[in-house]
């Protein structure tokens, strides 16, 4: 599906579209991701539903990505605007066009993890959880990536 935002930008969940050097260069410079493998980048797009916002000349700007089982459970992760392109509204674009895509409609739950952008979560209605309720299994992703 596809969906036009303001400035000419397009949102589009084609997983063909998805320019995973891109979004591979992004993420191994964030905080939650660093250092991530490209082909750990690949494996996660092709478990999720996905949404690339691309510029005019059909490069990808911004991206996010819903690990879900699509019935029950949604997981936002790796939300991101290229620095080249803040300031337009596509962080904005990207989250609310996700959460508005039909095959997410009906979900009990959709969970979100941030250490920087909380305001504009709660403006989407996300709260903080209930202390004592989530639980997790963290691993160090180091010592994972030289696994592979």
């Amino acid at each position: 599906m596809r969906w036009t935002g303001a400035d000419g930008f397009e949102a589009d969940d084609d997983v063909a579209r998805i320019d995973v050097d891109v979004v591979h260069g992004f993420l191994t410079t964030s905080y939650w991701a660093a250092g991530i493998p490209r082909e750990v980048v690949e494996k996660s797009i092709a478990g999720s539903l996905n949404l690339g916002v691309y510029d005019a000349d059909g490069a990808l700007v911004a991206f996010a990505r819903m690990v879900t089982d699509r019935a029950t459970f949604a997981w936002l992760a790796d939300v991101f605007v290229l620095d080249s392109h803040r300031g337009h509204g596509l962080g904005r674009f990207v989250v609310s066009t996700l959460l508005e895509h039909p095959e997410l409609k009906g979900l009990r739950q959709i969970l979100l993890a941030t250490a920087d952008a909380h305001e504009l979560y709660r403006s989407y209605g996300f709260t903080e959880t209930t202390p004592g309720r989530m639980m997790a299994i963290r691993q160090d992703p180091t010592e994972l990536y030289t696994q592979l």
